[in-house]
């Protein structure tokens, strides 16, 4: 059961990243230049938190 909630969490994840990076945009003016980096890391970021509190909740 891990598996969805993991599969789940990636895809909220994507789909939170991108929009956080559209706002950060947004609010700023403009692209970022090295946009797939910046939106690496938020990603990255989020997945961590949400990885261990979702291992924290499994076991």
């Amino acid at each position: 059961m891990e598996f969805v909630y993991y599969t789940i969490a990636g895809i909220v994840l994507y789909l939170g990243s991108d929009w956080i990076l559209n706002r950060i945009e947004i609010s700023r003016g403009k692209r970022f230049e090295h946009r797939s980096v910046i939106f690496f890391v938020i990603i990255l970021v989020l997945a961590v938190v949400s990885f261990r509190i979702i291992e924290h909740l499994t076991t």
